[in-house]
């Protein structure tokens, strides 16, 4: 996206909760708690992806995307699909963008990446 910028990604504490699940070290109601309001939002808001559930590897994961932001007003905490993103981006100044991964089968869910949009100033890295 165009105004994409501070991403982070989730990745490494992914991997982390799924080998401790495999280890034993946590239980599969630790890492399937997903709340009946993020499954909802996975069924009517959330977009399905081709990646099999790391836990149940039955059913593919969606990612539900919410957006954040002082800027957004009653937009703020809402779930979003990716294309509002683009128009909400040429809209706002700057929000921050939140994509959890669910499977609507099991109820894992786990925060994948985050980043900021808007059509605010530009990220001065390096500059004083």
């Amino acid at each position: 996206m165009w105004s994409q910028r501070r991403v982070v990604d989730y990745g490494l504490a992914k991997r982390a909760a799924v080998r401790s699940l495999r280890s034993g070290r946590a239980s599969r109601g630790d890492v399937c708690d997903a709340q009946p309001y993020l499954l909802r939002a996975a069924r009517h808001f959330g977009e399905p992806t081709e990646r099999p559930c790391p836990v149940c590897e039955r059913e593919n994961v969606t990612h539900v995307t919410y957006v954040y932001g002082e800027c957004l007003g009653r937009h703020a905490g809402q779930a979003k699909v990716t294309s509002e993103l683009i128009a909400m981006a040429h809209d706002y100044d700057e929000f921050r963008v939140y994509v959890v991964e669910v499977c609507q089968g099991c109820s894992w869910n786990h925060l994948t990446v985050s980043y900021v949009l808007g059509n605010g100033p530009p990220d001065l890295v390096g500059q004083a």
